[in-house]
């Protein structure tokens, strides 16, 4: 929570990640950004405007074009003693990434018996919506979570968007930090000041009583879409996760209390997916919650489509989401 109760004001989310940078950097003169075009001109997403300014070309600045170095000079940095976060430009560009992430990130402080921890902090955008094509648009979070050692966070609100990034700077592990960028514009109101979200921690964002719909990051605004547009006929509990790993399994469980049905929503593709392993977990935890088989609404099994009208019916709409409730409920 914020650290003082202030008037509210209306900010977007990379404002809020830029003041998540600016207070962690501020804090600790261990934080550094660095990536491809993070220094003077500030990101092409506008993440990391105006701090090289203020905090000068050895703590901010730019990168050659290689995600690989970026990934490797991360980690060395984070081994070193150092608190470093960078941008990857889109969340496609980590299959660049991989080995220094997942051969070296990931396994290094059990490799090293704990002599080394890992504080880096991933960021990428993620995600359809834009009509930028197969190669700019992926949901790859599955990836993430089948590595040991990271962390994943995929915010949804401009709340938590400060809030996760925060948490994930001040950890001692890899974060893989993905926002939408179909998000980009999103504006709420949030409080001044500074605050955590912490890792692992679900938010209730709808409660209800019918059945419980998990769904994160562009996902749980739909579903909110959704549920309200079944309000009357259907009582719709929605469920952010707000981080993949840590998961927050009891949360869910005590809204299957409730409603003993579940349904996932996630933009990547089901196959092998976030929703399985929900469902997973659910049928091991508490089985005996469940009045029926729990169902998820995923991605389809194909690339992204540039078309708009092709993109649409490859990554869940409202529509999808509203009927999958409506066979489920009634």
């Amino acid at each position: 929570m914020p650290t003082e109760a202030t008037a509210l004001r209306k900010l977007k989310p990379i404002v809020a990640m830029n003041e998540a940078l600016n207070a962690a950097m501020a804090a600790d003169d261990d934080v550094v950004l660095f990536g491809e075009d993070i220094g003077a001109y500030g990101g092409v997403w506008a993440l990391s405007k105006g701090l090289q300014k203020k905090y000068g070309e050895i703590r901010v600045f730019d990168t050659p074009l290689s995600e690989c170095a970026i990934m490797g000079a991360c980690a060395g940095a984070a081994m070193a003693g150092l608190r470093p976060v960078i941008e990857i430009m889109y969340v496609d560009f980590m299959t660049i990434a991989m080995d220094p992430l997942v051969n070296q990130a990931s396994k290094i402080r059990l490799m090293s018996g704990g002599a080394f921890d890992l504080p880096m902090t991933i960021i990428a955008p993620c995600g359809a919506g834009t009509c930028e094509a197969a190669q700019h648009s992926n949901s790859l979070e599955a990836w993430f979570l089948n590595t040991p050692g990271l962390k994943v966070a995929m915010p949804s609100t401009v709340y938590d968007m400060k809030g996760l990034l925060t948490a994930a700077i001040r950890d001692n592990n890899p974060v893989m930090y993905l926002w939408h960028k179909a998000l980009y514009d999103l504006e709420e109101e949030v409080p001044e000041g500074d605050w955590i979200v912490p890792l692992g921690e679900a938010a209730v964002r709808r409660e209800g009583e019918d059945i419980t719909v998990v769904a994160y990051s562009l996902m749980m605004h739909r579903a909110m879409e959704a549920a309200a547009e079944l309000d009357g006929r259907v009582s719709v509990e929605i469920i952010d996760p707000r981080t993949l790993h840590p998961f927050d399994l009891d949360t869910v469980l005590r809204s299957l209390r409730k409603t003993g049905r579940l349904l996932v929503v996630h933009e990547s593709p089901v196959r092998c997916g976030v929703g399985g392993d929900i469902v997973r977990r659910v049928c091991g935890a508490g089985f005996e919650l469940l009045r029926q088989a729990p169902q998820v609404v995923g991605g389809k099994d194909s690339p992204i489509p540039f078309s708009k009208s092709l993109e649409d019916a490859v990554i869940p709409q409202v529509s999808d989401i509203r009927a999958a409730i409506e066979a489920m409920v009634e």
